[in-house]
């Protein structure tokens, strides 16, 4: 057998160990990154007509956090304006008194923990697996028509981070991103 063929053969078992280890760190990053992306989802009452809300007062605040960073009175003020600039930029206007919608939201997150597993052994044969810590931050924002005493709109903001306290420095994006749902289209 010529030289080059030998080197050839003799290196393809430790290729395929070396493309299987490659594939799966590639996987372990794309579940990774889908473990700490930042999801929204909104639900809007359909008969609902948007077009007549035309001022808002935030009503109640709620922090439902176990880390001290979180369940502050400085948190609940920025999460307050951040709601009252996103609802300013869309054209309606902040009041103290009777408002067309009333603004309700709550903030809390737990700790969480989530099972990675990757091919480990001789030739990616056996199964590691590895517990990933991290936290997760919900921001729920309801807006409700005093009038009828309905929910009309609700944003959920979910961000999981490594650690609780980067969650506070993703609040203004969360309540950002929950409005650029608002108004609803028809």
């Amino acid at each position: 057998m010529p030289e080059v063929l030998k080197q050839t053969y003799n290196r393809e078992p430790f290729q395929r160990v070396k493309l299987q280890a490659m594939g799966a760190i590639l996987l372990g990053l794309l579940a990774a990154h889908g473990v700490f992306a930042q999801k929204i989802t909104v639900e809007v009452d359909r008969a609902a007509d948007f077009t007549k809300y035309k001022t808002f007062a935030i009503r109640d605040g709620q922090l439902n956090s176990r880390s001290p960073a979180l369940n502050s009175e400085l948190v609940k003020k920025r999460i307050e304006s951040d709601i009252e600039r996103a609802l300013t930029a869309k054209g309606l206007e902040v009041t103290t008194g009777r408002a067309d919608l009333n603004v309700v939201y709550r903030f809390g997150s737990a700790k969480k923990i989530e099972l990675e597993s990757y091919p480990a052994g001789w030739y990616g044969l056996g199964t590691r697996i590895v517990r990933v810590p991290f936290a997760e931050g919900t921001l729920v924002i309801d807006l409700r028509d005093p009038t009828t005493r309905s929910l009309v709109w609700r944003g959920i903001a979910s961000e999981e981070k490594s650690d609780a306290t980067k969650i506070e420095g993703k609040l203004d994006d969360m309540v950002k991103k929950s409005f650029d749902k608002y108004p609803p289209k028809k």
